[in-house]
């Protein structure tokens, strides 16, 4: 483990998520790039993320990623389009579609995950076990307060 370096005390949190996230983004786009899946558009990389590590419903992921579904749609579209998903009706409720990730969409899936596990192996050098799980905690308390907002009355 290495030393961590101090940060200033007046860089609001916000500014680092967005930093940190570009860390794990960059490193899945390069991944994807190798894997000749460079295409995926914005947003998509955490459709075909959701559906490939939880199965996730396209309603959900509407709902996580906080677009119209008009604008999902056409991520839908394009996702479809380029060979990463196959989009049929669900035979248990004809007015409902399911989504599925193709061959080049687990392809794509696997290239991400495999990123992110390289970029989570370098981290735990970095700032070991311990930090981690802080993170994942302030993180996670992070997600719950925002659950908490959206179910309380206005």
């Amino acid at each position: 483990m290495t030393d961590i370096r101090p940060v200033p005390d007046d860089v609001p949190l916000p500014a680092f998520l967005r930093a940190a996230r570009t860390t794990y983004g960059s490193a899945m786009r390069a991944a994807l790039a190798e894997a000749g899946c460079d295409d995926i558009p914005g947003n998509g990389m955490f459709v075909i993320g959701a559906l490939a590590r939880f199965g996730t419903p396209l309603s959900q992921i509407i709902r996580d990623l906080r677009v119209t579904k008009q604008a999902a749609g056409q991520l839908v579209d394009t996702l479809v389009l380029r060979g990463y998903l196959e989009r049929d009706v669900d035979p248990a409720d004809r007015r409902r579609l399911t989504l599925t990730l193709t061959e080049r969409g687990k392809a794509a899936a696997e290239a991400q995950r495999s990123a992110v596990d390289q970029v989570d192996v370098e981290l735990l050098k970095r700032v070991g076990p311990d930090y981690i799980a802080h993170t994942r905690a302030t993180l996670g308390a992070l997600i719950e307060m925002q659950r908490e907002a959206e179910v309380e009355p206005a």
